[in-house]
């Protein structure tokens, strides 16, 4: 059974608490980490004073690189089908002369 651990994680100027298993603790700090660096460059980068608008834009930023790895990794997946596909028919060729 894991145990659960009580974290408070600070994004975008708020305390959330958080009851979780352990294994999860180092991935949360991380993600919290990194939407705050997204936060800071989001502000100096353009003039957006609402917090509300600059976490939608993080969302929208971890969303459009989750659906892109997507993306990717099913385009190499069918490369590599077609590629073992073909090896595949070269083995059987040689073994069948």
């Amino acid at each position: 059974m894991d145990e659960k651990l009580k974290i408070k994680l600070n994004i975008a100027d708020r305390v959330y608490p958080l009851t979780i298993d352990m294994s999860q603790e180092e991935g949360l700090r991380n993600a919290s980490k990194k939407i705050d660096s997204m936060i800071k460059q989001f502000e100096e980068s353009y003039a957006v004073r609402d917090k509300q608008d600059v976490l939608a834009m993080c969302a929208l930023q971890f969303a459009s690189q989750v659906e892109q790895k997507k993306v990717d990794n099913a385009i190499d997946g069918t490369e590599s089908i077609e590629r073992l596909t073909k090896l595949n028919n070269l083995i059987d060729e040689y073994l069948n002369k």
